[in-house]
């Protein structure tokens, strides 16, 4: 059983490490497909940002939420509780696709390229909040 603010630590460092390790796939990808000249190096960076964006104000939103009921507890939990069951089920759905979709090979490198390199950058910042979160629970 663990307090608030070891949840709010353990969920930064999942959404962190998930983060790193998404973003370590897609920078390889980006990297592979740059040879491709400016044109595709600046297509790729747009892409990759477009992406974050959209998933950074996504996870933004998660994170809040996920703070509000961590923070909600009014006794020790399993460290497990930093995700609610719709949220496991979530994670389990996404990292099935994904490993699936990179398992399969229909998809072109340069997809991996922009999309990884943007969900892996917004995944890591959603990280961070969480333990941003987590820094300023120690100090309340």
């Amino acid at each position: 059983m663990v307090g608030n603010r070891t949840l709010l630590g353990i969920a930064g460092l999942v959404w962190l490490a998930a983060g790193v390790n998404i973003l370590r796939i897609g920078v390889k990808a980006a990297l592979a497909v740059i040879g491709g000249g400016i044109g595709r190096t600046a297509l790729t960076a747009l892409l990759a940002a477009a992406i974050f964006c959209a998933f950074h104000w996504m996870f933004s939103r998660i994170v809040v939420k996920h703070t509000a009921r961590i923070r909600a507890y009014e006794t020790k939990q399993p460290f497990w509780k930093f995700f609610d069951g719709k949220s496991w089920l979530l994670m389990a759905f996404m990292m099935t696709l994904g490993i699936t979709l990179r398992r399969v090979g229909h998809l072109p490198e340069f997809f991996f390229a922009f999309f990884y390199t943007g969900l892996g950058a917004a995944l890591s910042a959603a990280g961070v909040r969480f333990l941003i979160r987590c820094t300023k629970e120690a100090g309340a």
